[in-house]
Parts: C-alpha cells; sequence; structure tokens
C-alpha cells in the first residue's frame, strides 16, 4: 500500500536520485530529507539534542569491577570460624550461611527501594492510566524477588543440622531479628505495632539501639504506608455512588436477589438432611455478606482487628474485581492481584524460613534469645498479612448473572482512558442517548 504522505513525481530529468521520487507537502531532494529529519527530530530545527552521558576524564573509566564495588562485595564474608578460633580450621558451610544472608539484605534493599517508588505514585490525590503500567511493573518486580528470596531458603538447605551446628555458637547474640531493612518492609508496607507478636515482652525496636536506625524506623512508621494509599486511591473507585451508577446499592440488591435463589434451591431440597444442611448453609452465607453490606459490622471488624480497610475501599476493591473486564479497571485490577501475591509471598518466605529454623535446631531457642520456632510460627499467621481484606473479597463475590448492570453512562466513562485524573472532555459529553436502541442494548446486556 502506497504512503498517503508521498506521491511520484514527473521525471525530468533521467539521472534522477532516488531521492527525487519522494516528495512530502510538495517538498523534493534534500528539502524531502530535511522534513523527514525535522519531524522525527533529528532535523536542524530541532532544539532538544541527547546528552551523551560519560565520565570527566579517562582517569576514572568504569569497569565492571570498580562499578560494582566488588572490591568490597566480594571481601564482606568475614567467617567468625576462622576470626575467632584460629587453632580451627574453617567451617566450610559458615561461608554460604554469610552469602545467603548477605542476598537477603541486598534484595530487600531493592524491594524498599520500589515500595518507595510506589508510595510516591500513590500518594497523590489523582492517579491516572500513565502511572498504571509503571505501579504494575514495579509490584511485580517485587513479586519475582520474593519467589526469588523463597527459593534462597532451599538452598541454605543443603547445610546440614551437624553443619549448622558447628558455627553457630559463634553467632549469638546475632539473630534475623535484627534485620532493619526487613522491619522497614512490614512498616513501609503497613503492618501496624498492635498486629505484631511481641518478641521476649519488649517492643521489637528494642532490637535497634542506634539513634539512626530509630530514625529510620519512626519514619517508616510516621510516613503513609502502601496500605494506606492503596485503601485512599479505592476509595476514589467511579462508580461507587455516582449520579449515574450507585455500586453499593446496587451490589445491596444484588445480594439480596442472590440470597433469596440460594434459599429457594435449599427449601425445594428433597432429602431432609441434605434440606437442613442447605439452609443452615444459606444462613451462614448471609452472615457472611452482612458483614460487608453493613457498615457498623464493618467497623466492629476493623476495630477488633480482623480488617485492615475503610468499607468504602472495600467495596471499590470489589467493584473492580466484578468489573475487572472494563478496560478502566484492567490496570487497578492487575495491581490488587499483585499486592495479594506479594503478601502470599512473604508468608511463604516466612513459613519457608520456619521449617528450615526446625529443622536445624529443632524447638532449641534463637541465638538472639527469642523462642525461635515458635515465635517464628506466630508470624505465620493472619496477622501478619497486610493485604488480606483484598484476599477475603472472593467471600463476597457474587454469580454474573447477579452482578449489577452497567449503565451506558458509566460504561462508557470505564472504556475511556483518564490521564491526569481528567476524563477526555469530548468523549465524556458524547454520552450515548438513553431511548436510543443502541443504548438500551447495552445496559441490558
Amino acid at each position: 500500500m502506497a504512503c498517503p504522505y508521498a506521491r511520484p513525481v514527473e521525471h525530468q530529468n533521467e539521472t534522477s536520485t532516488a531521492t527525487d521520487k519522494l516528495t512530502i507537502n510538495g517538498s523534493v531532494n534534500n528539502e524531502a530529507l530535511a522534513e523527514i529529519l525535522s519531524l522525527t527530530g533529528y532535523g536542524s530545527t530541532s532544539s532538544v539534542q541527547p546528552e551523551l552521558k560519560r565520565l570527566p576524564s579517562s582517569d576514572e573509566l568504569v569497569t565492571y569491577s570498580n562499578y560494582l564495588q566488588l572490591n568490597k562485595l566480594l571481601d564482606s564474608q568475614l567467617l567468625l570460624s576462622s576470626k575467632l578460633d584460629q587453632n580451627k580450621s574453617t567451617i566450610h558451610d559458615e561461608h554460604l550461611f554469610i552469602i545467603i544472608h548477605q542476598s537477603f539484605e541486598l534484595w530487600f534493599k531493592q524491594i524498599i527501594w520500589e515500595i518507595d517508588s510506589l508510595r510516591y505514585i500513590f500518594i497523590n490525590n489523582i492517579m491516572d492510566e500513565t502511572h498504571m503500567f509503571v505501579s504494575i511493573n514495579r509490584l511485580q518486580r517485587c513479586a519475582q524477588i520474593w519467589h526469588l528470596l523463597c527459593d534462597q531458603i532451599s538452598i541454605l538447605e543443603t547445610m546440614t543440622p551437624l553443619d549448622f551446628m558447628e558455627f553457630r555458637s559463634y553467632l549469638s547474640p546475632a539473630s534475623g531479628f535484627q534485620s532493619l531493612q526487613f522491619r522497614l518492609i512490614e512498616n513501609k508496607l503497613g503492618l501496624t505495632d498492635k498486629l505484631r507478636v511481641v518478641y521476649n515482652q519488649v517492643s521489637y525496636k528494642n532490637a535497634f539501639p542506634s539513634e539512626s536506625e530509630q530514625r529510620e524506623l519512626i519514619n517508616s512508621i510516621e510516613q503513609p504506608t502502601l496500605l494506606v494509599l492503596v485503601e485512599r486511591w479505592l476509595e476514589r473507585t467511579p462508580g461507587l455512588e455516582d449520579s449515574n451508577f450507585n455500586f453499593r446499592e446496587g451490589y445491596k440488591r444484588s445480594v439480596v436477589q442472590y440470597i433469596k435463589f440460594l434459599q429457594t434451591n435449599a427449601e425445594s431440597e428433597p432429602n431432609p438432611t441434605a434440606h437442613d444442611a442447605a439452609i443452615e448453609d444459606v444462613k451462614k452465607t448471609a452472615d457472611t455478606f452482612r458483614s460487608l453490606i453493613d457498615e457498623k459490622f464493618h467497623q466492629q471488624l476493623v476495630a477488633r482487628g480482623e480488617r485492615r480497610m475503610s468499607h468504602r475501599a472495600l467495596l471499590g476493591a470489589l467493584m473492580i474485581m466484578l468489573y475487572r473486564e472494563q478496560p478502566r479497571f484492567q490496570g487497578p485490577y492487575q495491581i490488587l492481584s499483585l499486592l495479594m501475591d506479594i503478601d502470599a509471598l512473604i508468608t511463604k518466605w516466612r513459613y519457608n524460613h520456619l521449617i528450615l529454623v526446625q529443622r536445624q535446631i529443632g524447638n532449641k531457642q534463637g541465638t538472639g534469645g527469642s523462642a525461635g520456632y515458635s515465635y517464628l510460627r506466630s508470624t505465620c499467621s493472619d496477622r501478619y498479612k497486610i493485604f488480606i481484606d483484598l484476599c477475603n473479597l472472593a467471600s463476597f463475590l457474587i454469580p454474573r448473572e447477579f452482578i449489577p448492570k452497567l449503565t451506558s453512562a458509566m460504561r462508557l466513562r470505564l472504556s475511556i482512558a483518564s490521564v491526569d485524573g481528567i476524563l477526555d472532555e469530548e468523549n465524556e459529553c458524547q454520552t450515548p442517548d438513553t431511548n436510543s436502541e443502541e443504548s438500551n442494548s447495552i445496559s441490558n446486556d
């Protein structure tokens, strides 16, 4: 297919070159080439010139080694078995133990880097589709890192309990509990003090005596967490209580219809035993839905620490899950899924660590004075799951045929990208006529 912007010209000279055969808006030869270059940003009319980043002198040439600071990194494995007991040979597996935990800390540093960037994005009152790709990409990166960290524990499992016993005594009173970066990750994600299991009857902050560490911990607590920022973002979900579509009320009506449907089926069960069981199941299902529909009931659960997010935020997340195929909700749905993935992977990492500790030291006390296995087991509970509310939303899903139908205006709104938080005004104003046949087919399909 010919280019619509180019046209052949009559040949005035048989010796014409290839550039003579192309015109753009009537320009020929070098003028055409100059215009092409200007359109692509490389012509003489372009005021923006790419800047080549380089070091100021040849004395500072970058090499693989000095860029990665390998002289520092690879000299950071100081084996205490060699330093403290020179009469004995170096204990081989201590090197692996150090490498694994140092790589944990490096990856923790990257996770913190990603979380801080996500918090910077979500802290804005307006988060449009231009931020979606970046947010999804960085959450996917965090999830992949946690996958890697879970797998790294299996490498440490190649060290037998007897091998670990050879150098474990050198580690006291050090403990993994003293990992500042892991505490920062927990705080920045949204784990609060009241949900933590008390360590040796004292605050976990006591494990970090230096002023700089205390300052970092305080900052991580006082600044808005990712959970809080995601909650605020979900509370702004379009369509929750809009004039042209009220998901909150529509969902209530749909739940009532769904419960009546279940009750009718249960009452028609001919087998007496199955009938009673089905009726009881309907009652439990109704109680489950009530815990979300009844805002006061929800607030009681929040006060007891059984839920984390506000009532409006949960409804926003539920709406995104139910209408995830709508263009405006596809990105947010991926974000919610990735947050749940990260929560699950952190729990998996805790559990893998728990099993490793049990195999290595059994029920012995930890080197830092903790209860060891029993303490770590308590951190694998739901109280340490930061985005558990999102996982539990599966309890409130309803079959597709009961999902409230979107109005034409709402369907249009969810099909248009939002840039800088503002809908395309021209497209937004072109709401289909509610009396038209096309509009009726959209709202009723």
